[in-house]
């Protein structure tokens, strides 16, 4: 074997390039030929001195001395490992013959090289089992159940059709499915499917040869038709799963990235989520249906105010994508046909929005009342009252029991106040931590009126006493301070506090909070599980930010960012998918475990020896273990990944 480098020109533009392949001579009767036994692309960029070195390795590989008397150089290693593995995929179900002159002929592609198979499809062979060895072994479970559901709504179609070419399509893949499955960087994603990962093998394609820029050009088209993507996917699994419009959950979050966010025009600083002031945030709008799919989604500055995102976001659910020049926003021309992933919300049929209080300021209330949208938002009420009398219970269970009272206003509005004994608990958890932690940095500022080399000075220990009430707000309005001066005044002889209760504090109403709404016909019930629909919300940013890799952000540039967290968002609609699948079956277990299930499934090539001396490599997937017999039972997928490959070498 040896390695052909050829120059050619590109028919486009007449530029000259390199490509490389991997060939074999033989010899028939008199003449020698030659044969090419893989492509290696115009991107192999092995150093020219050490090619003698790559192919003796290889050759070496494929005979089935996995262990060379002299190691090799970690990068000779490296290549020839793959390139041996993509000889081997390539023979599968043939005969390798490296020198064919010792067989008098050339038999590259003989069908099963024993000769004859028998009509039951066994394959009987007399082999040494002391050289029996396990190689290139990858992950397959997470990849094969990512990858089912990503084709099940015909995800890749939809690529093609956006007019991304084969390539494209296997890097957009990847990067998705490598989000799902092993969350992180492009760079680590890129890293994962070259060493790690058997999902070139589930698509047919080779990310061996894929370079790093590949995976970042794919995030940028992916970002680029990113309103045509969300809508058909969302449309999808409203098919898949027969979803209606009922319920809009609306809610933003922030993360972190690394660097100064200079080439950035979304970075900024401001509250951090994940109390991470010291970074610079971006801003992801989010907006899901009832049953926990993203209907829309938008980046904004990390310092976006809440409230001024909601009518941007609802007006665009509204509108087509690709609108017209004379096309007015929420229409469609006269005669012309509406295409499913160009569907807006159904204007007749109006959602009910369900945001928090953060977003739920008296002007957009005003806006949707304006619009004619149903509602429920958490009130900005900070006066709570709460007769359990008059309330009903909502939701009772060993853990936990909700009530709520209803009370229906002049306006039209309702006001539902609700209390939950777990929430109580919480609270006051929270508000005892407060106070003893106030109490005991004013006991040791008293403790120290009497002891050397501590603070004495009036003054100090009032500005003192004043950063323990802005440090400790929420506690410190409960307690009366006072403090005593010596006869001149200047320093404290003693510190005094008391708490007191006041029955008008938010406080003093522990659990309890307070949903405005305009549906006036739902009961206190149907309100109250509406409005805990928002906590899916919640456990989706979690999931964004924990499972699927969110964060931190390590991009500099705006675009890929964007891409960076759209590639996420995508990813964990299809887990939402899968795990909706897995639920209608009784398994409602989290994304991560059931990945770390998945991940001992391994795809492994099984190198013999035979009597003959023929080297049999035989590479398939393991069998499931018995918790990942049940969740691929239950998405009705093959236990098998892959498909089987048998090549036969022969010396």
């Amino acid at each position: 074997m040896f390695i052909r480098r050829t120059k050619t020109r590109t028919t486009e533009n007449g530029e000259h390039y390199y490509s490389y392949r991997l060939v074999d001579t033989y010899r028939i009767a008199d003449r020698v030929r030659q044969r090419t036994l893989l492509n290696l692309g115009s991107g192999f960029s092995f150093p020219r001195e050490q090619w003698p070195e790559l192919i003796q390795r290889i050759e070496a590989i494929i005979l089935g001395q996995h262990k060379a008397l002299l190691p090799f150089p970690p990068k000779i290693e490296h290549e020839a490992q793959n390139i041996a593995a993509q000889l081997l995929s390539k023979f599968d179900g043939s005969e390798l013959l490296l020198h064919p002159n010792k067989g008098g002929a050339d038999a590259q592609e003989t069908p099963s090289a024993s000769g004859h198979v028998p009509p039951d499809g066994r394959d009987l062979r007399s082999i040494d089992l002391n050289s029996l060895a396990l190689m290139d072994s990858r992950s397959v479970g997470g990849e094969a159940v990512a990858l089912s559901a990503l084709l099940k709504v015909k995800f890749d179609d939809k690529l093609r059709a956006l007019g991304f070419n084969r390539k494209q399509v296997s890097a957009a893949v990847g990067n998705i499915v490598g989000r799902m499955v092993q969350p992180g960087s492009e760079l680590s994603t890129h890293q994962w499917l070259q060493q790690s990962s058997a999902l070139g093998e589930l698509l047919g394609c080779d990310y061996g040869g894929q370079s790093l820029s590949a995976l970042y050009r794919a995030s940028d088209l992916l970002w680029k038709h990113h309103d045509e993507i969300e809508s058909y996917l969302y449309r999808q699994h409203g098919v898949l799963f027969g979803i209606e419009e009922t319920i809009t959950l609306f809610d933003l979050t922030n993360t972190f990235f690394e660097g100064t966010g200079k080439y950035n025009d979304h970075a900024a600083y401001g509250r951090s989520k994940e109390k991470r002031s010291d970074c610079p945030l971006v801003t992801l709008a989010l907006v899901l249906d009832g049953s926990g799919f993203s209907r829309c989604s938008r980046i904004y500055p990390g310092n976006v105010s809440e409230p001024s995102t909601l009518q941007q976001m609802i007006d665009e659910l509204r509108t087509p994508i690709n609108p017209g020049p004379e096309q007015k926003v929420g229409e469609y021309p006269e005669g012309t046909k509406q295409e499913p992933s160009q569907q807006p919300l159904d204007l007749r049929n109006l959602p009910t929005i369900v945001m928090d209080a953060g977003i739920a300021t008296e002007d957009n209330i005003a806006w949707l009342q304006e619009q004619g949208y149903p509602y429920i938002v958490v009130s900005r009420k900070r006066r709570l009252a709460f007769d359990a009398e008059k309330a009903t219970v909502v939701k009772e269970d060993k853990n936990n029991t909700v009530r709520a009272m209803r009370i229906e206003r002049e306006d039209g509005e309702i006001e539902l106040y609700c209390h939950s004994e777990l929430r109580e608990a919480k609270e006051n958890a929270i508000n005892k931590r407060f106070s003893t932690r106030f109490e005991q940095e004013l006991d040791y500022l008293a403790d120290g009126l009497d002891k050397p080399r501590r603070l004495k000075s009036a003054k100090k220990v009032c500005e003192k006493i004043g950063r323990l009430r802005q440090k400790y707000a929420r506690a410190a309005k409960h307690y009366e301070i006072t403090t005593e001066h010596d006869a001149d005044g200047k320093k404290a002889i003693a510190i005094r506090y008391q708490r007191i209760e006041r029955a008008e504090d938010p406080d003093a109403h522990p659990g309890v909070y307070c949903l405005r709404s305009n549906q006036i016909e739902w009961d206190e019930a149907q309100l109250w599980r509406t409005y805990i629909m928002l906590t899916e919300l919640e456990a989706v940013f979690r999931s964004l930010k924990s499972e699927l890799g969110m964060r931190p952000v390590y991009h500099q540039k705006t675009h890929r960012v964007e891409g960076h967290i759209f590639i996420t968002l995508l990813a964990y609609n299809l887990v939402h998918q899968i795990r909706l699948g897995l639920k209608d079956e009784g398994i409602d277990e989290c994304w991560e475990t059931i990945r770390t299930t998945l991940s001992t499934q391994m795809r492994m090539t099984v190198s013999l020896r035979g009597e003959d001396g023929k080297q049999i490599h035989i590479r398939k997937s393991n069998y499931p273990n018995a918790a990942q017999h049940v969740l691929l039972r239950a998405l009705d997928l093959p236990w098998n990944p892959g498909k089987t490959q048998k090549t036969i070498v022969t010396p």
